[in-house]
């Protein structure tokens, strides 16, 4: 019955720290960039899109050209939110990887 105990011990302190990294998931900043650093978004730990800076510079392309800077930087940070993410996970689970565990990303 020992090892049962400890199986529930550690099962309630996974929860724990997993309660704790999605607290401080929510907190992380992703910055992503493109065109030089003429276009920046900013998603927080949910994948939100918080702030777009686009520089007075880019404003002078085409519309399309503009977009497509956009979505590039956009996909860069989420790409940053992604590793981000599965770092603070790691740290939970003393990287110890859970077979279907997907963060909302």
């Amino acid at each position: 019955m020992t090892d049962f105990n400890k199986i529930l011990n550690k099962a309630k302190e996974l929860e724990a720290k997993m309660k704790e990294s999605q607290e401080n998931i929510k907190k992380i900043k992703a910055e992503g960039v493109s065109g030089s650093n003429s276009v920046k978004v900013i998603l927080d730990g949910e994948g939100e899109m918080q702030k777009i800076e686009i520089s007075e510079d880019i404003l002078k392309e085409e519309k399309s050209i503009i977009e497509d800077l956009i979505v590039a930087a956009h996909n860069n940070a989420k790409a940053q939110l992604k590793t981000k993410t599965k770092e603070e996970i790691s740290k939970a689970t003393g990287g110890f990887g859970i077979p279907g565990l997907k963060w909302p990303l």
